[in-house]
């Protein structure tokens, strides 16, 4: 649904603006009480059955945006409940990271194929005889499917000539790649957590606005109003999220407004995590390791190792360019705080793991900053061009779009090994994602690099994006193609990458 101004984006950005100018303006933070009636204004409801429900929900995406969790719908707690503790100056929020408001949940239907009234009773009926259950007959001239026995195969769906015939699935649970979805005895979508990556599919695909994640703004805020050094890490997928205004020579300028100290390329930290698995494939494959996978993708690595955890040694061990970055800027500004704006839900879990020393302290998505700049009133047509980040390589910023890492390794891997013969799959989306480790699994990529996304179309299709997919992708490739420096190998950084780690 990215690229569409709907309702629920509408609902979304205004709650991350005032959030943001809850955040900057400071004071009385119990104000937030108000909130849901400034958002939806008047006396009747414009969505739902009642305006009390739509600003009720209101209520949970404002806390969940603060990184507070969910209130129990059968106990009173007001909208400010825990908001003072978070007022803080570093990170916060409670897992669960994505969450489900159950009361704007529409309790779709699962799974089911339905037959509906565009059927003409055809003297062919394709559908009866594909029918692997017999489920399907005539009745009243019409065909007609016996819930009870349909297996939901969706073959008489392919053959309808009327295209008569309609495979009906929980959108949200039609995005998970992980089969985390289901239903609890409302209805209502769940979220089975053992499962769940933080991929954010489900968030940007239920048309209700029902699932949201939970957010860092207010206390990104907090850390600017202390007036220490605060950078923003920019992942290479920004290319024309902020609107067609904002260009990539008036990003720095804008940031600052908002309260940055400067901004940094995470495409600097792609080249050095290209290097690292470019090292890693012509030391390990075939030799150490059978294929090497990459693993920039938070969502799609934890994914493998769950699912697959025999092949956790063949997940490559490389930080990804989040992590990269944020470290060689605190080695260059050892007092600074780093937050990383970027497309994606996961990359807020990763950030967040105790078992690894990420060094970012903050994670905002594209939307949740465009909240920002339209909260602090910036004129993104009016900003001036400052100076052009120039310090990644074609290479790493190529690494927003599926394809990109693998190219960039195996462009790196060319140099170096002019004669070696590198043989590549990528997958994109987690199920596709999941079978390329079956086939993997069955010894038939043995010598290959494997490429992951979790998000169909790479990170440009993240679920903190703001513009069409497609549109983004061609973006980021002209982008790219600017870069004065084509290869990793260019990187001015390349000499101390080891000491990153």
């Amino acid at each position: 649904m990215r690229g569409i101004h709907s309702p629920v984006t509408d609902i979304r950005r205004k709650v991350f603006t005032e959030v943001a100018r809850l955040a900057y303006e400071g004071g009385d933070y119990s104000r937030i009480e108000e909130l849901p009636y400034k958002i939806v204004p008047g006396n009747d409801a414009s969505y739902r059955t009642s305006v009390f429900l739509e600003r009720a929900i209101v209520g949970e995406r404002l806390r969940l945006a603060i990184g507070l969790p969910l209130r129990p719908a059968d106990q009173h707690a007001p909208i400010s409940d825990g908001i003072v503790e978070s007022a803080i100056a570093e990170k916060y929020y409670d897992p669960p990271l994505v969450n489900v408001i159950k009361f704007a949940c529409n309790a779709c239907p699962e799974k089911s194929v339905h037959i509906t009234e565009m059927c003409q009773n055809c003297l062919d009926h394709p559908c009866r005889e594909v029918c692997p259950r017999h489920a399907i007959s005539g009745e009243n001239g019409k065909s007609v499917i016996d819930q009870e026995l349909c297996v939901k195969c969706g073959r008489c769906v392919n053959v309808c000539p009327y295209h008569a015939i309609i495979h009906i699935e929980r959108p949200c649970a039609a995005a998970c790649g992980m089969n985390a979805i289901s239903s609890d005895e409302y209805g209502h979508a769940t979220i089975d957590y053992d499962k769940c990556v933080s991929c954010g599919q489900c968030l940007v695909s239920c048309p209700f606005g029902a699932i949201s994640d939970k957010g860092q703004i207010f206390q990104v805020i907090h850390a600017i109003k202390e007036e220490g050094e605060i950078y923003a890490a920019i992942a290479p997928a920004f290319v024309g999220q902020f609107g067609p205004e904002m260009t990539p020579e008036k990003l720095r300028a804008s940031f600052q407004k908002l309260g940055f100290t400067d901004v940094a390329e995470v495409a600097v930290g792609a080249d050095l995590c290209t290097l690292e698995e470019a090292h890693d494939f012509l030391d390990k494959v075939p030799e150490k390791l059978p294929f090497l996978a990459t693993s920039c993708c938070p969502a799609w690595s934890v994914m493998a190792k769950k699912e697959f955890p025999q092949f956790a040694p063949r997940i490559s061990m490389a930080l990804t360019p989040m992590v990269l970055t944020a470290r060689l800027l605190k080695k260059e500004h050892p007092n600074c705080k780093v937050v990383f704006v970027g497309p994606c839900a996961a990359k807020k879990l990763e950030a967040s793991r105790r078992s690894i020393r990420s060094d970012v302290d903050f994670v905002l998505t594209f939307e949740e900053v465009m909240g920002m700049f339209e909260a602090r009133g910036v004129d993104l047509v009016a900003a001036l061009p400052d100076s052009q980040l120039n310090e990644g390589t074609a290479a790493g910023r190529g690494f927003a779009v599926s394809g990109g890492v693998a190219k960039a390794v195996v462009d790196v891997i060319k140099k170096i090994d002019p004669d070696r013969d590198i043989k590549v799959q990528a997958a994109q989306g987690l199920r596709e994602c999941r079978q390329m480790l079956r086939v993997a699994k069955a010894g038939k990529y043995d010598g290959y690099l494997l490429e992951g996304m979790a998000c169909p179309g790479g990170c440009v299709a993240g679920a903190g994006t703001l513009q069409p997919v497609a549109k983004s992708s061609v973006q980021v490739k002209q982008y790219a193609s600017k870069a004065d420096k084509k290869n990793a190998l260019e990187s001015p950084y390349e000499d101390i990458a080891d000491k990153l780690d």
